[in-house]
């Protein structure tokens, strides 16, 4: 796998850490990571095996973090901003790194700078690139970069006439932050019209819905890009792709992710050197020239078709389950690439990955992303791990000695493989030996990867 790194001299408008804040390879760090998904128990399992790491604190953490050696949950909500640089402080923490979206987009960046504290991130002004699809849209137009054909309202009678101009099939995004489940691909101008009225006047997603972007419904296939980005420097992570439905074949509602897989085919070197030439270093070029220089991990969703990629959307932080298999492949030092990144130095990092297939498939509640029940209790997770798979924590919580469902996405079971067929097998071997009432997953994860080895 090639691994590209562009790099761009340092100005006024990138007034990132310098070099006399990183910490010494030899020292013994305390690592704050803030959050309690799957992503962040990857994170934090990652973390901890740095030769770099003494302590590894999650906020608030789950019950998969709370069981890890070296590792202590902190009781503390990861929109908690003020209290999180309190106890940033109050322990010594050397660097932080913020798992999802919503700090983010909160400041939560911004805040710890202004305390002196060392953490990885954008700030919240960068961070509108997730936290506002229409500041997303309009910026990558501005900047000429590669995406959808598409429109913005706040108002229904004016959407809904968009709508009938355009037809469907068509793609209706809340404009702000809805875990993964504020957009709806219609197949029909009805099923767009309801979207639409749903989110501007029946509150489908709170304020996140208040606007909406329409766009183009876009031919081809989606993947994951996620880069480490500082000082207008890049470094891609391997390739990935995700499946967003609920259900087999693609098909159901939208979900924060069903499973994922590394690498993904359909990213071939050539198609690799074309996404960051002609849309991440646009994008981080872009971000600096405009005032708001991003430092985090930038995460670029991906539509690809005959070699060519367009934006779907852009996250700010690593994406969740992806973070889970590219994490079980990497076998560089991650706490040595946040500081780099921090200090302008990632040209000088050489990624080394496995060269294995990773695999993850999500074990959700029975209903969601609708309502669903929490408590049940969970078994065979040690089954599982004790064959060749990684079981990463979710929507859990202890009671007692027993780990119990907390949320809608539970657990995250990776396999390894030397083909992605025999990843997949692996995962799902690990997956059938856990239980707990109402459980589901899909049965296909990284179907389209699987059938081009056949």
């Amino acid at each position: 796998y090639i691994v590209t790194v562009y790099f761009r001299s340092v100005d006024a408008l990138n007034p990132i850490s310098t070099n006399n804040n990183i910490p010494h390879k030899s020292s013994q760090m305390k690592v704050l990571i803030i959050g309690n998904g799957g992503r962040e128990h990857a994170l934090a399992w990652k973390v901890s095996s740095s030769p770099r790491v003494k302590q590894v604190f999650v906020a608030p953490g789950n019950a998969g973090t709370a069981l890890l050696g070296g590792i202590e949950n902190v009781d503390i909500a990861a929109t908690d901003i003020e209290t999180l640089c309190v106890f940033a402080a109050d322990h010594a923490v050397d660097l932080t790194i913020v798992g999802p979206e919503v700090p983010l987009v909160n400041g939560i960046v911004d805040h710890f700078e202004s305390k002196g504290l060392k953490i990885f991130g954008p700030r919240a002004a960068a961070a509108q690139l997730e936290g506002s699809k229409s500041f997303c849209k309009d910026f990558l137009a501005r900047h000429s970069i590669p995406t959808a054909a598409f429109q913005s309202f706040d108002q229904l009678d004016q959407a809904l006439d968009y709508l009938h101009s355009v037809g469907a099939p068509i793609v209706i995004k809340a404009d702000g932050l809805a875990a993964g489940k504020g957009v709806v691909v219609a197949m029909s101008v009805a099923e767009a019209e309801k979207a639409i009225t749903d989110m501007l006047s029946g509150n489908a997603h709170g304020e996140a819905g208040h606007r909406v972007v329409i766009e183009e419904f876009m031919q081809g296939e989606e993947a994951s890009f996620i880069c480490l980005v500082g000082q207008q420097q890049v470094v891609a992570f391997a390739s990935s792709q995700d499946h967003k439905a609920r259900d087999e074949g693609d098909r159901g509602p939208n979900t924060g992710g069903m499973g994922a897989y590394s690498p993904a085919p359909v990213i071939d070197d050539a198609v690799h050197q074309h996404i960051l030439a002609d849309i991440i270093q646009p994008t981080v070029d872009g971000l600096a020239s405009d005032g708001t220089p991003f430092t985090g991990f930038l995460y670029a969703g991906l539509m690809i078709e005959n070699g060519r990629a367009r934006v779907v959307e852009y996250n700010v932080r690593m994406g969740d389950p992806e973070t889970q298999p590219l994490l079980m492949r990497l076998q560089s030092d991650l706490v040595d690439l946040c500081l780099a990144a921090l200090d302008g130095t990632l040209d000088k990092q050489q990624l080394q990955w496995s060269s294995q297939y990773a695999v993850g498939v999500v074990l959700a509640a029975g209903g969601y992303p609708g309502a669903y029940s929490t408590g049940s209790e969970i078994s065979g997770i040690d089954e599982a791990a004790a064959g060749d798979c990684q079981v990463f924590h979710a929507g859990t919580r202890l009671e007692d000695d027993a780990v119990v469902t907390a949320g809608g996405r539970v657990l995250c079971v990776v396999g390894m493989g030397d083909s992605c067929g025999a990843a997949q097998q692996a995962a799902y071997q690990g997956v059938d030996k856990i239980s707990w009432d109402k459980v589901y997953c899909r049965r296909d994860i990284a179907y389209r990867a699987v059938e081009r080895e056949t």
